[in-house]
């Protein structure tokens, strides 16, 4: 698990680095066309649009996973015995396990398929926003492996 645990981190981080990269090319192709040739691109805002997304919600699940950098107030949590401290990470853990499922995979789940099946198009692009959103249950099935990592790891 450790193994798989630590190829994924790597292949978030190599993608995140991918995509910002991508949304700081969009953004100074955008403003060179808009001052230098005087015309703006037409896709350039709704590729920024959905690259942002994907930064996000991806983002966030690296958070999640790297345990580095996640916002918390833990003032409280610090003052409990270890003992406690413990068992709070766990249903903390599994709390945001839950929401990723309920809302993140299953509604998301639910996003893509009815965008897929309806047929919405970006307007810009030319894409499925099926695909766009797709990133959403993604994210939530590596919010989940990331918590039972984070519980087993709690564990020992």
């Amino acid at each position: 698990m450790e193994r798989i645990y630590l190829t994924l981190n790597k292949i978030i981080e190599a993608l995140l680095v991918i995509i910002f990269g991508l949304l700081v090319i969009d953004v100074v192709w955008q403003v060179l066309s808009r001052y230098v040739v005087g015309q703006s691109s037409s896709f350039t805002e709704e590729f920024a649009r959905f690259s942002l997304i994907w930064l996000t919600v991806l983002g966030a699940a690296h958070i999640n996973g790297s345990r580095e950098g996640h916002l918390s107030m833990d003032f409280l949590l610090s003052k409990l015995p270890e003992e406690k401290q413990v068992k709070r990470k766990k249903v903390i853990q599994i709390l945001m396990a839950l929401f990723a499922l309920i809302i993140m995979v299953i509604g998301g789940g639910n996003l893509v398929y009815i965008t897929l099946s309806l047929g919405q198009i970006s307007s810009a692009l030319q894409i499925p926003l099926g695909f766009v959103y797709a990133i959403v249950p993604v994210s939530g099935l590596i919010i989940i492996f990331f918590s039972i990592y984070n519980i087993k790891k709690l564990n020992f």
